[in-house]
């Protein structure tokens, strides 16, 4: 990877202004005009210019804030995982910040609070920011924690959750219970999450010698309309599947809409499962079958990781935290 070699004198060349005085706006000291900070701070984004000095050598820099970036603040997923989160920040007398990464490139806010230095640590599950940011950002004095990533670099720290084991065993699931025929229903192209998912589906499947549905056949991008659209999709084939493993609950919520809504019937037609174990995901009718991820923990854990990185362990290997099998009426026939 190369190098950002823009130095300080770079960005007052490129703003015509001393050094002393960008280095004052680029640490919002009182003494430089808003307008003028601003300016400073477009350009040196501009140049990819990175404080690495200013920020270990000025310790009243530190901001007692770490952020939380994800990819979408919507939806029901991510609630306990900021949870997880923000009790840990609290317990350590830390602010939490929660972003979206708003399509995850270089100019976008979000990950401005990263090269700006705006907090002292961050949490990251967000596929649309990638790796080459992470690295580059992250130091000593600003530890990352990614979530479902294992990206080995300095100062980056991992916690997975074991998504292909949970695959497997809902996948096992559906077929001791005799479906044969199991669609894979899969999330973005770019989320490992669906990846792992899929291969133990994949797995599974050929552990009992049966056809599996191929990684992309059918996507409905986690969301209930793109599941939605899938049911509707299955039922105009003509022949059903025995069952839909969808790689989340919203899109599995989606599927089974579309099926009641002309009157195929599940379980007993179609069963459906899917992974994440939402709140509402006992509440549907009928109650969905899933997988439980630990997302309270995921949060937790990642939080004591920065905060033992803060306190100069750097010695932290990646966490891989279990997933549990949830069984409801959606797969099961009374």
């Amino acid at each position: 990877m190369q190098k950002n070699m823009s130095t300080i004198k770079d960005v007052a060349k490129a703003a015509k202004l001393a050094v002393s005085t960008v280095s004052l706006a680029l640490n919002n000291d009182p003494r430089v005009k808003e307008s003028t900070r601003r300016r400073v701070l477009e350009i040196a984004q501009g140049l990819q210019y990175r404080p690495n000095g200013i920020a270990r050598d000025l310790k009243a820099r530190r901001t007692d804030t770490v952020c939380i970036l994800l990819h979408d603040l919507g939806g029901p997923f991510y609630s306990e995982l900021i949870r997880g989160v923000q009790d840990v920040a609290t317990s350590n007398k830390y602010n939490t910040i929660a972003s979206g990464t708003g399509g995850g490139h270089i100019g976008s806010a979000a990950v401005r609070l990263l090269s700006e230095r705006r907090v002292d640590g961050a949490i990251i599950l967000a596929p649309d920011v990638d790796d080459e940011t992470i690295i580059h950002a992250a130091g000593k004095d600003l530890p990352i924690v990614v979530l479902d990533r294992n990206l080995l670099a300095e100062n980056v720290y991992s916690v997975l959750v074991d998504n292909e084991r949970g695959g497997y065993e809902v996948t096992k699931h559906l077929l001791n219970l005799g479906y044969r025929n199991i669609v894979f229903v899969c999330g973005p192209s770019d989320s490992l999450d669906s990846e792992l998912r899929y291969r133990g589906y994949e797995t599974a499947m050929n552990e009992f010698h049966v056809q599996k549905s191929k990684r992309f056949d059918y996507c409905g991008h986690f969301t209930e309309e793109g599941g939605y659209s899938i049911g509707k999709l299955l039922s105009a084939m003509g022949i059903l599947p025995d069952a839909v493993f969808s790689a989340n609950d919203e899109m599995a919520i989606g599927i089974m809409k579309s099926f009641i809504e002309i009157g195929i019937r599940v379980p007993e037609d179609v069963a459906v499962v899917g992974f994440d174990n939402i709140p509402i995901s006992e509440y549907v009718q009928p109650s969905l079958t899933t997988v439980r991820q630990p997302m309270y923990d995921m949060g937790a854990v990642a939080a004591q990781f920065l905060f033992q990185a803060l306190n100069g362990n750097s010695e932290l290997q990646p966490v891989l935290l279990p997933t549990e099998l949830i069984v409801r009426n959606s797969s099961q026939v009374k």
